[in-house]
Parts: structure tokens; sequence; C-alpha cells
């Protein structure tokens, strides 16, 4: 082989590689990517969206609903791959000692302008009830309970907390746990009635985002206030399967794609089917997900996905 051809040859070898498209796809043991979704559904949204665009590239998605302290020790142990709900700041006691020990990784925000705290229809807001600590004064109108979620998730834990601490004035309450669709059919049952209820709230939700309600002030640094999600990985993932860990790491939502995919669930549809229409209806928003990204086989991402969605 002549120098010229050798220098040929090596130049077209810059130029592939230039184009940022792989030569291989992720090793076989990347293929299943096992995701947790703890059942809140704008999780269920955001699962259900990754697992329709693994799926069109190639992987065989494998979502499990578990709760935050499985879901966070399934990490730790390997046996979950992705989750993408750590709400921030409330579950930083809950995950700061994987962190710290490096067993799970934080890689990217997933969504910021959320809200997370303690909420009370606004007439209850308006008739006095504007802090923490205004709850315990009408202890008897909220029948001395504040309604929370699933047991074992960082909102419900925040609130025990509360209620142990004098300075809270919840002295006597109870924490009522429940699922989100249970907590919210008590709140919508006890506001159509024009009852004092208090409840674990959040945006982006439909529903609640319906709901005339006041987050209550005086949280302190409980974690309770304005929130941002983070993608969480197993340790090690990033490295082992970078092309599925890019994938991850690049997803970005926003409160108004989240509110139209939690709404149909909420109606009734499948998290996946739910997400598959929001991705037709709006097909330009794979782009910078899919930057640096290829399909399994190391084929065109960008064409998989606009196959599979059409």
């Amino acid at each position: 082989m002549s120098r010229r051809t050798i220098f040929a040859a090596g130049f077209g070898l810059v130029a592939f590689l230039s184009t940022g498209v792989a030569f291989a796809a992720d090793p076989a043991s990347c293929k299943k990517v096992r995701l947790s979704d703890v059942g809140w559904t704008d999780i269920q949204a955001t699962t259900g969206i990754a697992s329709v665009l693994l799926t069109a590239l190639g992987y065989e998605p494998e979502s499990t609903q578990l709760s935050v302290p499985v879901t966070l020790a399934s990490l730790k142990n390997k046996d979950v791959d992705v989750f993408l709900g750590n709400w921030m700041p409330s579950m930083t006691n809950e995950v700061k000692p994987y962190l710290d020990e490096k067993t799970i990784e934080s890689v990217s925000t997933n969504l910021e302008g959320a809200g997370y705290g303690i909420v009370v229809p606004t007439y209850v807001a308006d008739a006095g009830v504007k802090t923490l600590t205004d709850l315990g004064k009408f202890k008897d109108r909220f029948g001395a309970k504040i309604y929370g979620i699933e047991a074992g998730n960082d909102g419900n834990r925040i609130i025990l907390d509360m209620i142990k601490n004098p300075k809270d004035n919840l002295e006597g309450f109870e924490l009522v746990e429940s699922s989100e669709a249970g907590m919210l059919t008590q709140a919508e049952q006890s506001m159509k009635n024009n009852e004092w209820i208090v409840f674990l709230g959040w945006t982006p939700h439909p529903v609640m985002g319906e709901m005339k309600l006041t987050y209550l002030d005086g949280m302190g640094d409980s974690g309770f206030g304005a929130a941002i999600v983070h993608t969480l990985v197993r340790a090690g993932y990033l490295t082992e399967c970078p092309n599925a860990g890019k994938f991850v790491s690049n997803l970005k939502f926003n409160l108004g794609m989240e509110g139209v995919m939690m709404d149909a669930i909420l109606k009734g549809a499948e998290a996946n089917t739910a997400a598959t229409d929001w991705l037709k209806a709006n097909p330009d928003a794979v782009t910078p997900w899919l930057a640096g990204v290829t399909t399994f086989d190391g084929g065109d991402a960008a064409a998989a996905v606009k196959t599979a969605l059409q």
C-alpha cells in the first residue's frame, strides 16, 4: 500500500469519526434498560417517554413500580439502571448517603420550576391558614389529619418530622398515608363540600394545577418549596452503557409537556400511550434528546425514532 493510499484511508477514518456516529453499539448487556417508576403520575409520564424512545432505538426498557427507598437500594445493588424522579431538595436525606458512597450517580437535571410542599385550599388560606404553624391553631377544623401519599416517600417523611417538632405546632396531628389517587380523591371530595383539608401537593400536576390551592409558608430548610428533578443511574452505568447513558442524561422535560401527559394518564391512558401521543404531536422535541446518541446497533437514532412514531 502506498503512502498516499494510507494517508487517504487515515483521512477517511478521521472524517468518519468527526461525524460523531458510533462504530459499535452498546454491549449486549445494555440492551435491557431497567427503570424504576415510583407510581407518581409525573414519573409515569417521563418514564413513558424514555421507554417509548428506548424501544425505538432498539433497546428493551423494563419499568418496575418501586417505592423510593427500594428504588435507591436497587440502584445501589445494580438491580435498577435509571430513575427519572429524584425530587430535590426534598429527597436530600434519602439520596445523599448513596451519592456520598458513590453507589448512585446523579447525571442531570431533567425538570426545573417544580414545586413541592404542604397545601390547603385557597379558601382555607383566606380564612387564616397561611403558614405551617397556623395549622395547629385550627387542628379540630382539619380533623387533626394531614394527607400524604405512599409510605416511605420523602414528602411523608418530612411531614412526620414536622409533626414531631414542637416548633411546628403540629402536636396531635396524624399523617394519613395513601396513594396519590387516594389522597386526591379525599382532597376533591373535601373541597367539593367546602371542608378544610391539608395535604401534600406538587407541581406539575394537572389535577392539583386546576385546584385553587395555596402552598403554606414557613417550611424552613425542610426541603419543601421550589423543586428540581434529577436523573439518577446506578454507579458505572454511563461507562458500561455509554449510548443509553447519553440518552437518559440528555432527557429534559418541562411543566407543560408533563402536564399534558399526566392529564391523559389520569384520564385512563397507559403511560407509554400518553407518551407516544405526545411525541407524535411534538416530533421536534426529540432532537436534543438524541444528540450524540445512536440506535442500539449504531444506526441513525433520529431516523429510527421517526420510523417508530409514524
